[in-house]
């Protein structure tokens, strides 16, 4: 298995750790944060993607909307040319 292919992840300590070491920041999409079931659509804010209507939350209220929506963390460490990445997604959890 290469770095450049995809690995899934439900561990918090390794996620932020991804996230922090590409300055990105736990982030929802504002107009969902006040939704019944978890608290948002969970989005990673990194400086220079700039996507409307994103809202910084904490470490803490991120991984409850991760936990209470039985997510997985699906990331990239680096791409096929040995880039950093920051190809990441939010999927269910299979188990």
């Amino acid at each position: 298995m290469s770095e450049s292919d995809s690995k899934t992840t439900k561990d918090h300590k390794k996620i932020r750790e991804w996230v922090e070491a590409r300055d990105g920041k736990p982030a929802v999409v504002e107009s969902t944060s006040n939704s019944e079931k978890g608290g948002g659509l969970l989005r990673i804010n990194f400086p220079g993607y700039a996507e409307d209507n994103l809202k910084n939350i904490s470490w803490d209220e991120f991984f409850d909307i991760f936990d209470s929506n039985d997510l997985q963390f699906l990331y990239q460490e680096e791409t096929s040319d040995g880039g950093e990445s920051r190809f990441f997604k939010f999927v269910a959890d299979e188990e």
